[in-house]
């Protein structure tokens, strides 16, 4: 699927992990579409994520998610033990979007590419282990939640989506 055919959603969620080209993608799509891009900084951990991002989605006009909720079931557990979202609320924020009428967007990569990316992009980079782990929680998610609902997944190492930093 091309950016011109992920255009078509009224809310479009980009997730993979860093390095895949979710920010790339994202001012492409906000540019040329016309999207409000929504990136999801790191949020405090007494504040209810899924509360944020219901009242992100009941909003007006078309939304782009530069990461979001679905970030936090893959690396809540990885750094921290645990994710401050559980699958009930990831289900029903899931499920909003597509109300939305949009699309959930798994970009993902080999993890030595991703690793290349980032040390390219930032002189620097995490253990190809921990990406490896990463890419891995992304698949399990995204497996868990094309249960629910539809999950476009693109490898953008068929694609040129040179990163912005």
């Amino acid at each position: 699927m091309s950016p011109d055919e992920i255009a078509g959603y009224q809310t479009v969620v980009l997730e993979g992990c860093d390095g895949v080209g979710k920010s790339t993608l994202g001012e492409r799509l906000s540019t040329h579409h016309d999207f409000t891009m929504v990136h999801s900084p790191r949020t405090p951990d007494h504040l209810d994520l899924a509360s944020r991002y219901r009242a992100i989605l009941g909003g007006n006009g078309r939304i782009l998610f530069d990461r979001c909720f679905i970030s936090e079931l893959v690396y809540g557990p990885l750094h921290r033990g645990r994710s401050r979202i559980n699958w009930s609320e990831a289900i029903d924020l899931a499920e909003s979007v597509i109300k939305r009428s949009g699309v959930l967007v798994h970009l993902t990569a080999p993890p030595a590419i991703i690793h290349e990316r980032l040390l390219s992009r930032d002189g620097e980079a995490i253990s190809l282990e921990e990406i490896t782990a990463l890419v891995t929680g992304y698949e399990r998610v995204f497996s868990t939640l094309a249960d629910y609902t539809h999950v476009l997944t693109i490898d953008t190492s068929l694609r040129d989506l040179p990163s912005t930093g």
